[in-house]
């Protein structure tokens, strides 16, 4: 069949002079403005046109935006590396307000369903980033800009993100698209890894460690792979996360053994991609996640073999030397050990805040610890003592006013969650989904005790994701109900 283009357009205009003068005055100009403004400035134009399409596409369909949003909040960090001076963290913000914005617009002509975002979940996003906002007048605060930065990861994507669930993005199938987003991801993020342990890291990774990083990522001569993520803190427990995740769901998939099989290729290589991070503190994800699976269960004789192959991990780690010749094995053995010097140097650190802390209730200000602190207010007390843990973090910079309020938040969404699994639920195949979910929210949850990665990408938005699609679980099992009601009348709703 003849191309439809051809047809309309001719075939030969390939072979006209003019084509050739226009390419060359476009690629003039492109040179023009990279020697000008530099590669970014030529970037720009070139992805202008794409960037033009997305932002129509998501007026048109604003599902798209939570799709591009999911994607980017993986890649945006890795990309930085490559790319300098390109604020793709803020991009994610806009996407955010372009769909919000799209959506108002569509308002006037479709009904939006607006009332969806009203429920408890949407409600404990907004107290929390309404403390957010009171940070802004902590006397301790030492930079508002440091705020703007920080508050987005800590408490604005978790307000933008439910609602967003609720109200566009509440559908079983939805859920299960976020799931191959995910799972694809996160194995291209093991094989990213897998490169740069067997064939070592490229020249924009190698500036990033030189760049100081190499002081926590490059440890007795064996690099801590961090693949496209943040650092491999972050990779270590996202990796973790997908683990637990995609091998639950692979347990309890059974509709189809394609997607078995690529849950379990996703699940085996994220825990691979954990212990390739030398991630210490990342083991919590899988051994917490898992322990949270096995109770769910609620069959006694998984429990006792969970019990058995949880304190065998135990013994493993801290009782024997076995395959202590891995460095792998040896660094993840010392996340057992209690007389470990790097846990005695948190240990002193919280010494210290304690004592600074005391008197402020409300902390020091959002943004005025960790890698904010050290960029906008690098000479002060709490920029300078490192708080290593999510929660140590929350702590200094809100107090044990934000800490309370933002640990009663976390186990309020964990306590119902588990509640409706194991006494609401009735289908297996939801709560298989949502057991899935769950425990990976527990995994994290444990793990940034010692880590800081709670609401870091990608871990933050697939986490704030998680607790809305848990408070759906039940329209989840009420839709599939009614769909085989309407499928199957004569059935009912059995």
């Amino acid at each position: 069949m003849e191309n439809v283009f051809e047809k309309k357009y001719g075939s030969d205009i390939l072979k006209k002079p003019q084509f050739f003068f226009g390419v060359l005055l476009i690629m003039a100009f492109l040179g023009y403005l990279v020697a000008k403004g530099g590669m970014i400035s030529g970037i720009g134009i070139l992805a202008m046109p794409i960037l033009v399409s997305y932002i129509y596409l998501i007026f048109a369909i604003p599902k798209v935006g939570i799709i591009g949003i999911y994607i980017l909040n993986f890649l945006a960090i890795g990309i930085v590396r490559y790319v300098k001076g390109v604020p793709l963290g803020l991009s994610i913000d806009a996407q955010f307000l372009l769909i919000y914005l799209a959506l108002f617009f569509k308002s006037y002509f479709y009904k939006i369903p607006w009332k969806n975002g009203k429920n408890d979940l949407v409600l404990l996003a907004a107290i929390w980033y309404g403390y957010a906002l009171v940070q802004l007048v902590n006397p301790e605060a030492a930079s508002r800009v440091a705020w703007f930065y920080a508050m987005r990861s800590v408490s604005l994507y978790m307000l933008f993100t439910v609602p967003l669930i609720f109200i566009l993005y509440n559908k079983k199938k939805d859920l299960e698209l976020l799931f191959k987003i995910w799972a694809i991801l996160s194995i291209l993020g093991t094989l990213k890894g897998i490169m740069q342990k067997n064939f070592g890291v490229d020249p924009f990774e190698q500036a990033w460690l030189d760049a100081g990083n190499a002081s926590t990522h490059v440890l007795f001569g064996k690099l801590r792979v961090f693949s496209f993520y943040s650092d491999a803190g972050q990779f270590g427990a996202a990796q973790g996360h997908a683990g637990v995740v995609f091998l639950i769901l692979a347990l309890n998939q059974k509709r189809s053994r394609r997607l078995k099989i690529f849950y379990i290729v996703a699940g085996v290589l994220g825990l691979y991609g954990l212990m390739i991070s030398g991630t210490r503190g990342a083991i919590a994800v899988p051994v917490m996640g898992f322990a949270l699976y096995i109770v769910l269960k609620k069959q006694v004789k998984i429990i006792v073999m969970g019990a058995i192959m949880g304190i065998s991990v135990l013994v493993f780690f801290k009782y024997t030397t076995i395959a202590q010749g891995n460095p792998t094995i040896r660094r993840m053995r010392t996340a057992f050990d209690p007389n470990n010097a790097s846990l005695q140097v948190r240990l002193e650190n919280q010494r210290k805040l304690k004592g600074y802390l005391a008197s402020r209730p409300l902390g020091g200000g959002i943004g005025s610890a960790g890698n904010w602190g050290l960029r906008f207010t690098p000479h002060t007390f709490l920029a300078q003592t490192p708080t290593d843990s999510w929660y140590v973090m929350i702590w200094a910079e809100q107090g044990v006013v934000g800490l309370t309020l933002h640990l009663f938040v976390l186990f309020y969404v964990l306590s119902k969650s588990v509640y409706i699994i194991m006494f609401k639920l009735k289908d297996e195949e939801i709560i298989g989904i949502m057991s899935a979910l769950v425990s990976g929210l527990f995994g994290i949850m444990a793990a940034s005790y010692g880590n800081g990665v709670l609401g870091q990408m990608p871990t933050g938005l697939l986490i704030y994701s998680s607790m809305a699609y848990l408070f759906l679980a039940q329209k989840f099992e009420e839709d599939k109900l009614a769909l085989q009601a309407k499928e199957f009348p004569l059935l009912g709703n059995k």
